[in-house]
């Protein structure tokens, strides 16, 4: 008789060391799983939680770094340096697609009206709206004289006069939005509106560019900066 209650005891034994493993690894391997999961799906939230603010002002980005190839075509053009007109011309095509069609646009639409609902900036909106009817006829002309700046001495002289009016312009033009209009726009609409001009913003976006409309554009405006030896950033550190 005791030689079977042991034996009972064993088996009791022998069955729980066995069902742990199948009964409790799994359930520790699935929080693990569901934990890291869930870190992923954070992060990956995180990095694609940009602000209609930020997403214009890293365009403003993109834009500054196209007025760097300009000063450059300006300084080697005046010069009587050669420089390579069809980046000239690619530096344009960016800007109107980019910032004129794109960029500009959705300032347009989706934020200097509610400026304008809420009748604030009302005057700063309107000189920013007319820069960008003139912006568009600046670049128009860039594109019109880039072609013949190495053969002709009228359209070389349009070209820098154009480009300068372009860089001259936009820089405060940026500026002004970055640090006076767009940190006032929180302000002035309600918090679902707020994430509402960001949703269509982004819609916008895919629909003009397809995926990574901003990624493409930094891509572009780097290899332009290559072309020419602006892209390493080292060379602008001053020497002391």
């Amino acid at each position: 008789m005791m030689e079977l209650l042991v034996t009972k005891r064993d088996l009791v034994h022998a069955t729980a060391t066995r069902l742990v493993p199948a009964v409790f690894v799994p359930v520790i391997i699935t929080r693990a799983a569901f934990a890291e999961e869930n870190k992923k799906e954070s992060q990956s939230d995180t990095a694609e939680e940009v602000t209609p603010p930020e997403d214009l002002m890293r365009e403003h980005g993109v834009l500054d770094r196209v007025l760097l190839v300009y000063d450059a075509a300006i300084r080697r053009l005046s010069a009587k340096e050669d420089f390579d007109s069809t980046v000239i011309s690619d530096c344009a095509k960016l800007v109107q697609d980019f910032i004129e069609n794109y960029h500009e646009k959705s300032e347009e639409d989706f934020l200097f009206p509610r400026f304008r609902k809420a009748n604030q900036l009302t005057d700063l909106v309107t000189t920013l709206l007319a820069q960008h009817q003139a912006g568009r006829n600046v670049t128009l002309n860039i594109l019109k004289s880039a072609a013949q700046v190495r053969g002709e001495a009228a359209a070389k002289r349009d070209c820098i006069n154009a480009m300068q009016a372009f860089v001259t312009m936009y820089r405060p033009h940026a500026a002004r939005e970055d640090t006076v209009l767009f940190p006032k726009l929180r302000g002035i609409v309600s918090g679902h509106e707020f994430d509402a001009i960001g949703e269509e913003m982004e819609k916008r976006e895919h629909q003009h560019f397809g995926e990574d409309g901003f990624e493409k554009a930094v891509a572009q405006v780097a290899d332009l900066e290559r072309k020419v030896g602006l892209y390493d950033l080292k060379q602008f550190t001053p020497k002391t």
